[in-house]
């Protein structure tokens, strides 16, 4: 493949990895190199341009969490469907050369201007939009494209070769998996737990909905939960459906939920829910202080708290901090855990892990007996697997990469707004970008949603309609970075085009 296509110059001051990836994406982009190609096995092409294979794996790997490239074990590697044309924009020349195409060309020189020389718009095909062609910018969807197939694959084989059992499933769920979880938790968030401490959930979402049934067996009257604001919308609505609850809104600063603001309320809550890690949705840190001041206020006041350890595998600046889990010695702390943000959303799996409080593990077992677990054992079993292989813990470290990479696109793409301002991205699968009214905010989403983008505002996340900070929130984890790029092309030009119009 050395020649028209691919040249390295031993003389060029740019290191040989950077050559390789820029002469394939080149090729691709160009049309050179086409959708479902295959492309030379590293040995080969190592051998071919004398370089190192390390390098050759290096870029490919690079190109495939960008998006260029299908890796798939036991198979060739090939080129990945990048785009699809558009046959509105393909009729209509103007469309392409309007100022969104001006502005992103200046920002995104490489892919993003070849695909507007193309004239072609967007498919995901990383995610699943709400519309066919909408770019997918809303939080809360992984990549999966570096999930090993074959390790996937592989731990579903090994669950369905399983003799079917008769008994009753375990309410807390799978012991293996509950081994494996709590194996996992030590590793990763140095969480010293046992299996016995682990309550397998369908993710989130059901794990919330078990604390706050959990919470009406140990409340008489009303239970009383303060929440983040602004803070996790469907955590809310779980729990209100759950029957007759009290939310109380506690402001977020910028390291997280306002710790004083909390202590002030009075009756002390139940329970409060957090996301000491990563904000959802402003991004900030609880500091190890306010942490220790949280957990002596609830082992004070006979608080639960409920830790949602969102974003805690995607940290981007800073060292991670311990979990709240992990500091509490009051055993006052419900540590919540998924999956589906790690892999896949359609595994809908996740956990809790348990304090030593004897009253909130009778009352989990007590609502467990009645509704018993919801996922099925065939599923746990296929997850346990991949968690023993250690196909989770290579997902992460290849996800980490591509998704700090997106991360420096969402810099590029969207610093230095006059009027905007981009926070949020010290951790996580998505961004805020503040502006100054909320009116400004939702005429951006409209037009973006005119222009083909999905976006979240800020005002969706508020636990005070109509109160809190405006903006946008954006998620980057889903998209490759050719999709990355045009979108990120199309909310600048949105927001600079509603902005210029709320001053003129």
């Amino acid at each position: 493949m050395d020649g028209p296509l691919l040249v390295i110059d031993r003389d060029d001051a740019r290191p040989l990895g950077q050559q390789l990836v820029e002469g394939l994406r080149r090729g691709i982009l160009d049309g050179r190199l086409r959708p479902g190609d295959p492309v030379p096995s590293t040995r080969a092409l190592s051998s071919e341009l004398g370089v190192a294979r390390s390098s050759v794996v290096a870029a490919y790997d690079q190109l495939a969490g960008e998006g260029y490239l299908e890796l798939r074990q036991g198979a060739p590697t090939r080129v990945a469907p990048l785009v699809a044309p558009d046959p509105a924009v393909d009729a209509d020349p103007a469309v392409a050369a309007g100022p969104v195409a001006a502005d992103a060309d200046r920002r995104f020189a490489g892919a993003e201007a070849t695909i507007r020389e193309r004239r072609a718009r967007v498919t995901d095909v990383t995610s699943t939009a709400s519309t066919p062609g909408m770019l997918e910018l809303r939080p809360g969807l992984p990549s999966t494209a570096r999930l090993d197939e074959r390790a996937w694959r592989a731990a579903w084989r090994h669950a369905s070769r399983m003799s079917v059992p008769g008994d009753i499933p375990p309410d807390f769920g799978s012991p293996r998996l509950r081994r494996e979880i709590a194996d996992h938790l030590r590793h990763a968030r140095g969480l010293a737990c046992s299996p016995d401490d682990v309550v397998v959930t369908a993710g989130t979402s059901d794990a919330v909905a078990l604390l706050a049934s959990a919470l009406r067996v140990l409340v008489d009257g009303t239970p009383r939960v303060a929440v983040e604001h602004p803070g996790y919308p469907s955590a809310r609505r779980v729990i209100g459906r759950r029957g007759a609850f009290r939310t109380v809104p506690v402001p977020v600063d910028a390291d997280g939920i306002d710790v004083a603001a909390l202590r002030s309320i009075r009756p002390a809550p139940h329970a409060v829910m957090v996301t000491p890690h990563h904000q959802y949705p402003l991004g900030g840190r609880l500091p190890v202080a306010a942490r220790l001041e949280l957990l002596d206020w609830a082992a004070a006041s006979g608080v639960v708290v409920i830790e949602d350890d969102y974003d805690s595998e995607f940290r981007h600046v800073g060292a991670p901090l311990p979990a709240l889990a992990s500091l509490d010695r009051g055993g006052r702390t419900v540590l919540v855990g998924s999956f589906s943000k790690v892999l896949t959303p359609w595994l809908r799996l996740g956990y809790l892990v348990l304090p030593g409080d004897t009253p909130l593990r009778e009352a989990v077992a007590s609502v467990r007996d009645d509704e018993t677990c919801p996922v099925p054992g065939i599923a746990q079993e296929a997850m346990a697997e991949l968690l023993a292989g250690g196909a989770v813990r290579r997902h992460i470290a290849a996800a980490r990469r591509d998704y700090a990479h997106r991360r420096r696109m969402v810099l590029d793409g969207l610093s230095r707004i006059a009027g905007a301002s981009l926070t949020g991205l010290d951790g996580g699968l998505h961004a805020v970008l503040r502006l100054p009214s909320h009116e400004v905010a939702a005429r951006v989403v409209a037009r973006l949603a005119v222009d083909g983008v999905a976006v979240s505002p800020l005002a969706d996340y508020s636990a005070v309609p109509g109160e809190g900070p405006a903006g946008l929130v954006l998620g980057y984890g889903s998209p490759t970075d050719t999709q990355l790029a045009e979108a990120l092309a199309r909310v600048r030009a949105a927001v600079e085009v509603e902005l210029a119009a709320s001053v003129a």
